[in-house]
């Protein structure tokens, strides 16, 4: 890593300002996660192929609710296989080490990084986690656990009836739905933390971005904000990509192209050093 990257996240750290995090695919990929928009997420109805952004929708839910369950919790099962990497854990390092200074977002959907260890409280999910259900009628706004009895799927077996008892709202008994940002919807401040993630880049010194190439509308409004106040922008990637480029532009951020894994320790190291 740079000695100038070195030298703004020491100086960032002795400060007193945010310091937020943005988290995509990337990071998850490197704990042999497949990207959502790689060959891993079609997915065959009879002969139809669909693409994941016809079967993550709410309409696909409607007409063909156990084909998308049984999607989504083939790729729960995907999730639950992979493990946190050094990339997650340094993240559980800086959160811990700046505590309310701190915020992690993240677009992904597998729960890693809560698994790794960061707090529920700082880590907006922007996208939802898929070890999580809610009623399809919103009867109410309650989010609850996917029951450990409903087993993730291979791709060549169905929901059972005992499945679809269980995967009801537990308040009204109406199908839940899996508590992911479908791309027929729009974010909120409830499930998505919109107005939260909004507030934190108006707020932040520093912004770490890992392995998202900013093809969602709001990670790409919080780097906005961040560069609108005058934040410092850190891309890590192994591509360039917009947030790159954005972090480049004023002259006073950086891209790392380096994987995350790697590249998030050294940060980590260089942010604590005395």
């Amino acid at each position: 890593m740079h000695e100038a990257v070195r030298t703004v996240l020491r100086k960032t750290a002795q400060g007193t300002g945010r310091i937020t995090v943005l988290t995509g695919a990337g990071i998850s990929a490197e704990s042999g996660i497949p990207t959502f928009r790689g060959p891993e997420g079609y997915w065959t109805v009879g002969s139809q192929v669909y693409q994941p952004q016809e079967m993550a929708t709410f309409w696909m839910f409607t007409h063909q609710p156990d084909e998308v369950w049984k999607w989504y919790l083939y790729r729960m099962g995907v999730c639950r296989a992979a493990e946190p990497n050094p990339g997650h854990r340094a993240l559980v390092a800086m959160e811990q080490r700046f505590g309310d200074r701190f915020a992690l977002i993240t677009q992904n959907v597998d729960g890693l990084h809560l698994r790794a260890g960061n707090s529920p409280e700082r880590t907006y999910q922007i996208h939802g986690n898929i070890n999580h259900m809610r009623c399809s009628l919103e009867c109410s706004e309650a989010i609850y656990p996917i029951p450990p009895a409903v087993r993730p799927k291979t791709k060549d077996t169905h929901l059972t009836d005992s499945d679809r008892e269980l995967l009801r709202c537990p308040l009204c008994g109406a199908r839940s739905r899996p508590h992911i940002l479908l791309f027929d919807e729009s974010y909120n401040e409830h499930h998505y933390h919109f107005y939260s993630s909004l507030k934190a880049a108006r707020e932040t010194a520093l912004l770490i971005v890992v392995g998202t190439a900013g093809a969602t509308n709001l990670p790409n409004q919080v780097a906005l904000e961040v560069h609108r106040q005058g934040g410092i922008i850190v891309d890590v990637n192994i591509e360039t990509n917009p947030f790159a480029q954005l972090a480049e532009k004023n002259g006073r951020g950086f891209f790392v192209q380096e994987p995350s894994a790697s590249a998030l320790p050294a940060m980590v190291a260089a942010m604590t050093a005395d």
